[in-house]
């Protein structure tokens, strides 16, 4: 069996993992030389490019949970390249705002990004990236999850039941 063979995978789930991981590394490594991770950048620059949003707002638009996303958030808090601002409708929400410090190192990190968006195209092929991002789009879209029934899960040591996804 070759290597190829033994890296394929029929499991939809793992074989988007094994790719994330390995693109995000990619990234991560050219986005080094700005103290930025891949998920820091991109918190910064939807923020750079579309004003304060807030908390529910930004983890939407990144596919992510809003727990997820305000632990992503801290090094960027405490590097004070964000700040929780009040929101501007609700004061009870906060919205997610770039500072000045956050703007420069976003203005050092945009270049980086840039270069490995072309090396990525490069290696992919730039039709293939488009298609690509058109398909993983498309998969994010889709209303997987959305609607799992509740499956009952065997019975705990105890007696006791409880619901899977809980």
């Amino acid at each position: 069996m070759s290597q190829d063979e033994l890296q394929r995978t029929l499991c939809n789930c793992l074989a988007l993992r094994q790719a994330s991981r390995h693109v995000t590394q990619f990234y991560d490594q050219v986005l080094a030389p700005s103290g930025l991770r891949t998920t820091q950048y991109s918190i910064l620059h939807r923020v750079q490019t579309q004003g304060p949003l807030t908390v529910n707002a930004l983890a939407d638009q990144l596919v992510m949970d809003p727990s997820t996303l305000t632990h992503n958030l801290k090094p960027l808090l405490k590097d004070g390249f964000v700040v929780l601002e009040v929101g501007r409708t609700d004061r009870r929400q906060r919205a997610i705002a770039i500072t000045p410090e956050g703007q420069g190192v976003y203005r050092k990190a945009r270049p980086l990004w840039l270069r490995a968006q072309s090396d990525f195209e490069n290696a992919v092929g730039g039709t293939q990236a488009t298609a690509l991002r058109d398909l993983l789009a498309a998969v994010s879209r889709t209303g997987l999850g959305e609607a799992e029934a509740e499956v009952e899960a065997p019975p705990s040591p105890k007696g006791k039941t409880r619901r899977s996804g809980r």
